[in-house]
């Protein structure tokens, strides 16, 4: 089922491509992978919208750990009122994760039917069948070996995503009281901001070039989509802030 759900139809569009943007592999992977990010640009959207959002309440979390010390149940409520005047929902950070795990998945598999020549028993009757296709891309990237290159460059790509959603959340106030929970949650997200990188090359140096390539795009569609966001908000903001005053 995940074949024919996933898999065929990446595969057939892939081999669409390749033949109509004069059959180079690398230009078919960078639009297949700008045409998945529009199909997911809603839920991606809703994703990043959520995340800065919970960037910016952490002040008010933190306030309201201070204020239900001791109450676990009154702080659970007020955290849940917070969300939801804030309309942030905490789970939808890992959204993008699980919607682009199958087509990760499924492109790693269409670029090994691909690479081995196995492609011709998937195709649909009305996508051409591309041959013996060219597994270079840009005449110099065989896209069938792993390429150290390209998962420095998704590791990099990884990192300023990460950064800059980091660098989104306001610097804590300066409180009196104890603040070892948010010390923990701001030490968890230096770590991830430098862990999440380092293990995206680890595995990028491993998988195909082809995968990596897509890895790499992807995430850096997403640092422009999060740069959009943010300087959206940072509009909003201080015309907000106006019609506060």
């Amino acid at each position: 089922m995940f074949t024919t759900i996933i898999v065929q139809p990446l595969l057939n569009l892939l081999v669409l491509l390749y033949d109509v943007l004069g059959h180079d592999l690398g230009v078919a992977i960078i639009m297949l992978t700008v045409i998945i990010r529009v199909v997911l640009y809603p839920l991606a959207q809703s994703a990043l919208r959520s995340q800065v959002a919970m960037q910016e309440i952490q002040p008010k979390l933190k306030a309201l750990q201070a204020q239900h010390k001791g109450d676990r149940e009154g702080l659970a409520r007020a955290t849940m009122a917070l969300y939801r005047e804030n309309k942030v929902n905490p789970l939808s950070s890992c959204l993008p994760v699980l919607i682009q795990l199958p087509f990760l998945i499924g492109i790693y598999w269409a670029l090994q039917r691909v690479v081995e020549g196995q492609s011709l028993n998937l195709l649909y009757p009305f996508v051409p069948h591309p041959g013996a296709m060219n597994t270079v891309a840009f005449g110099i990237l065989p896209l069938g070996k792993p390429s150290i290159l390209l998962a420095v460059l998704a590791g990099g790509a990884q990192w300023w995503q990460t950064r800059m959603l980091t660098a989104t959340r306001p610097p804590p106030a300066v409180a009196k009281g104890p603040g070892k929970d948010e010390d923990m949650m701001a030490m968890v997200n230096k770590q991830m901001a430098f862990t999440m990188p380092i293990m995206t090359v680890v595995i990028g140096i491993g998988l195909p070039a082809g995968l990596t390539l897509y890895w790499f795009v992807t995430t850096a569609l997403q640092v422009l989509q999060q740069w959009w966001l943010l300087q959206a908000r940072a509009k909003q903001q201080p015309s907000s802030s106006r019609s506060a005053t």
